[in-house]
């Protein structure tokens, strides 16, 4: 792999796409392994996204499978991730296992062309982005979410409709636009995150 193709990394919802149609999807991208996030690999109403399932579907298509929902996964049951009910993402991101799963995240693109996917089809309501690339921004890494038309959205893109989604708008005087898109990450990171069930 050359080293322009190394610093690219993709993103995937799942959503209710059909196998043969989320194949096409990575196939467009020419995807050589996936990295699942998500923190519980099933899915009750596609299972075709169930673990097992999607591997063996992965295998066949010449798509290596990781499983790193343990490590990069939205569901932490750590109480010192918590914050007000819900998970912090900040928190979850000062972790040693989190740390470990982004380690093996970039070793891992050394040798494949890698998309993250989790089940949502929007990035900007995933934690794919406002937990995983979010942390991995300010790396030398060109992010590019995949969308369900087979279109790429720069995560610049994406950090610009998070600010719209969060209620703010781009730098004023006072407030330059890196410092927008961070506010806008943890307020919309903060309504979307997981509650955990106590």
């Amino acid at each position: 792999m050359s080293e322009t193709e190394c610093s690219i990394l993709f993103t995937i919802g799942h959503s209710t796409h059909p196998t043969e149609d989320f194949l096409r999807l990575l196939h467009q991208h020419r995807i050589t392994a996936l990295c699942d996030v998500r923190s519980a690999p099933y899915s009750r109403y596609n299972p075709q996204f169930n673990k097992e399932t999607l591997a063996a579907v992965l295998d066949e298509a010449g798509i290596a499978y990781v499983y790193l929902g343990r490590e990069l996964g939205a569901m932490v049951e750590d109480p010192s991730c918590w914050e007000n009910g819900r998970v912090s993402y900040p928190k979850v991101a000062e972790t040693e296992l989190f740390r470990a799963g982004l380690d093996r995240l970039r070793e891992g693109m050394r040798r494949y062309r890698i998309t993250l996917m989790c089940a949502e089809r929007d990035p900007i309501s995933c934690h794919r982005m406002m937990l995983v690339t979010r942390n991995l921004r300010h790396e030398e890494l060109d992010i590019q979410h995949i969308r369900a038309d087979g279109t790429l959205e720069p995560n610049a893109a994406a950090e610009r409709r998070l600010l719209e989604a969060a209620g703010l708008s781009p730098g004023t005087l006072f407030q330059d636009e890196a410092e927008m898109v961070e506010e806008a990450y943890l307020k919309v990171g903060k309504r979307n995150a997981w509650k955990p069930d106590r």
